[in-house]
């Protein structure tokens, strides 16, 4: 049987009381990682007690990006991610070692590809990137959401 995940929006379930966090997850960059680390990001803010549809756009977006991080990074490279809940906003970071710049792109509709950054931009309160290290080894993308009142 596959995992049952509480589905109710009342903003009692969606917030109980969410406290502070900061946690980290670091994978290899393979096909399994978005996987892994979304399920591990939505168990860890669903703990620091944020359920409901922000648990679940936390969850997407945090696909998005790590899947965005083993397409782009280094193969077999490392992927961090990092989350902290405070002060009523969830922040995903999600490192890797590959270069470049990740941008929004508007794809056509047939695309198979293309949309992750776009999500991220339409479903977070905040997004952005900055150079991962002291050198710029590699890019952190993270975002924002809002935990609801």
């Amino acid at each position: 049987m596959g995992e049952v995940r509480d589905l109710r929006s009342a903003a009692s379930v969606r917030r109980r009381d969410a406290g502070a966090l900061d946690d980290e997850l670091t994978l290899r960059a393979e096909r399994t990682a978005s996987r892994t680390a979304r399920h591990w990001v939505m168990r860890t803010v669903a703990d620091a007690g944020v359920g409901g549809s922000v648990n679940q756009v936390v969850e997407l977006l945090t696909a998005e990006l790590v899947s965005n991080a083993v397409v782009h990074g280094p193969d077999g490279g490392a992927v961090r991610v990092g989350v902290r809940v405070s002060n009523g906003t969830v922040r995903v970071e999600v490192g890797d070692e590959g270069g470049g710049s990740p941008r929004v792109r508007h794809p056509e509709p047939t695309a198979t590809s293309g949309r992750g950054l776009a999500l991220v931009e339409a479903l977070s309160e905040t997004w952005g990137t900055q150079p991962r290290g002291p050198r710029g080894e590699g890019k952190v993308v993270w975002f924002e959401v809002r935990v609801d009142e």
